[in-house]
């Protein structure tokens, strides 16, 4: 009798409709961020199921950023982005999606912005016409911010096959990562999220070398508009000319401590006799951590030639443990084994260079690289790092750093 009494409960459950625990949907998704202006930041992302636990790739042209950490309870989904110090905290829809906020923990407060995530779109942005123009090629840009007076130039630079765009923008201090877009008959959008760039470009392509109407939105408020115009010519100022030492033959001298609290000095027996790398860098930094990526392997392959990095890391508080916790999943990420220093100065500090490497005559970008030869006096100072997204340019950056450290090492 009891067990006919139990299938019986389990038939009238069945009968009602007992909802079933939700479950991540693998494959392709198409993220939004929903601005309170209206704007729109569309990207894509992947999910994949391995050993029963869910993993997450973000994906940008080229670009798959590995996000494990994914946690799930009950219909509620939480995923923290690797670096930045962003997640987004979700809950699952009866149609499968995803809706919450992405949120961005600063320093001293949390931004947040409405998410959305549709299962199943590989998309992201359609093609409703086909392609009136191709924009492959240089675009001089100029943005211009509301409630500012002076602009800003960066150089966009697309390839273009039948609809689909990839590229960048480069500017003086490093480069807008991976875009991703469509032509839609006279209409550019361009796109990227990786858990701190969270951009879209539209415009207009008025002819064979015009963009005009442009729209720039950044993040969760930020917006410009721009106008540009092909050159192939076009070039930004010398990257080794935006800061530089105050005199020649300059020796630098600084102490910070690592992040065990460990005192590291540029003038520790470590450092004597070799070609010493220092990376002006910070975990909030998405050209920063390109520049890590390749590092790291670098100075793997090459330590025993002579060869040292140190990063400076300038955090987005001035509190140890804080920093500390930023940078620990960035240097777990890339398994930095070279000396990680906290400088204890945030990047928007307008006397940042006074307070840590004062023979500097600023620091105006992220990152900021020195070259010191055997000696110990500096050689080179390179604002702004031109990552993978960038193609020919990364290239070009390898060759030319391989270079120089080879002759630094000589």
């Amino acid at each position: 009798m009891r067990r006919l009494l139990f299938f019986g409960a389990a038939l009238a459950l069945a009968a009602c409709g007992a909802q079933q625990p939700k479950h991540l949907a693998e494959g392709p998704w198409q993220g939004q961020l929903l601005r309170e202006d209206g704007g729109k930041i569309v990207f894509n992302f992947e999910v994949q199921d391995s050993a029963g636990k869910k993993t997450i790739y973000i994906l940008n042209a080229g670009e798959r950023m590995l996000v494990d950490d994914v946690r799930q309870e009950g219909d509620s989904v939480f995923i923290r982005m690797p670096f930045y110090d962003s997640e987004f905290r979700t809950a699952l829809q009866a149609d499968g999606s995803l809706e919450g906020r992405w949120i961005r923990h600063l320093a001293d407060k949390d931004q947040s912005i409405t998410f959305k995530g549709l299962p199943g779109i590989a998309e992201r942005f359609p093609a409703t016409e086909p392609p009136k123009f191709n924009i492959t090629g240089r675009w001089p840009t100029c943005f211009r911010y509301p409630g500012r007076e002076d602009s800003s130039m960066a150089i966009g630079e697309f390839v273009q096959e039948g609809s689909n765009v990839r590229g960048t923008y480069l500017t003086t201090t490093g480069d807008y990562r991976y875009l991703q877009g469509v032509v839609s008959g006279d209409t550019l959008k361009v796109s990227t999220f990786d858990g701190s760039f969270a951009y879209v470009f539209t415009a207009k392509i008025e002819n064979d070398s015009t963009l005009g109407n442009g729209k720039f939105l950044q993040g969760i408020t930020n917006k410009a508009t721009f106008t540009a115009r092909k050159d192939s010519s076009a070039r930004l100022q010398d990257a080794t000319t935006i800061a530089t030492v105050k005199a020649p033959d300059t020796k630098l001298d600084f102490t910070f401590p690592d992040l065990n609290g460990q005192k590291v000095s540029i003038n520790d027996e470590r450092f004597k006799n070799k070609a010493v790398v220092i990376q002006i860098s910070g975990s909030w930094c998405p050209n920063c951590m390109d520049e890590t990526k390749y590092l790291s392997e670098w100075y793997k392959q090459n330590k025993d030639r002579g060869a040292e990095i140190i990063m400076l890391s300038y955090e987005r508080t001035t509190d140890f443990e804080k920093s500390k916790k930023a940078l620990a999943s960035f240097v777990d990420r890339f398994n930095v084994t070279y000396p990680v220093l906290i400088t204890g100065v945030t990047p928007a500090d307008p006397q940042k260079a006074e307070k840590t490497l004062p023979q500097l005559t600023a620091i105006k970008g992220f990152p900021t690289t020195i070259y010191l030869d055997r000696q110990g006096i500096v050689r080179k100072v390179h604002t702004g790092f031109n990552g993978p997204g960038t193609g020919e340019h990364y290239e070009e950056y390898k060759r030319e750093f391989n270079g120089l450290m080879d002759e630094l090492l000589k």
